[in-house]
């Protein structure tokens, strides 16, 4: 494994349309691979506010956390190279969240495109740790995954 530089708090929020059939995904502006929307925890901020704050920048939407899918922190999944030639090592708090309000906006500097995508036609330049949120969004297991 590589040199880490870098171990950071995390928020991972999936949201689904309506009809549940549809993940929303993000193009990153950063590294050019779609994903889940997500970000980093500020000091001074809780874990859903983070996620809160994160869609909103990220997407312009409103949303309440409905529930805890799990706490991600294995490193075999969980670092990450930036092309900046940084690698960090995130712990990562994954929500399932509803959208409240809002419009759908992508912003250039957090995304190069925002869209909802049928779950059965995912991305092929995903990034790696995504699906297996998203599998554990979509189990419906009462109890949070711990990865």
């Amino acid at each position: 494994m590589k040199k880490i530089d870098a171990l950071k708090a995390g928020v991972a929020i999936i949201i689904l349309n309506k009809e549940k059939d549809q993940v929303l995904l993000q193009k990153r502006s950063d590294v050019g691979l779609w994903g889940i929307p997500s970000g980093h925890i500020e000091i001074g901020e809780t874990v859903s506010e983070a996620a809160i704050r994160e869609v909103k920048e990220e997407t312009n939407l409103d949303i309440r956390i409905k529930k805890l899918i799990g706490v991600y922190s294995d490193p075999l999944s969980q670092v990450f190279e930036y092309p900046n030639g940084e690698i960090v090592h995130f712990i990562t708090t994954c929500f399932l969240a509803e959208i409240i309000g809002g419009e759908l906006q992508c912003h250039p500097d957090e995304s190069l495109e925002i869209k909802f995508f049928d779950l059965g036609h995912l991305p092929q330049d995903l990034l790696t740790m995504h699906p297996r949120w998203l599998k554990d969004a979509l189990s419906n297991q009462m109890s949070a995954f711990i990865r």
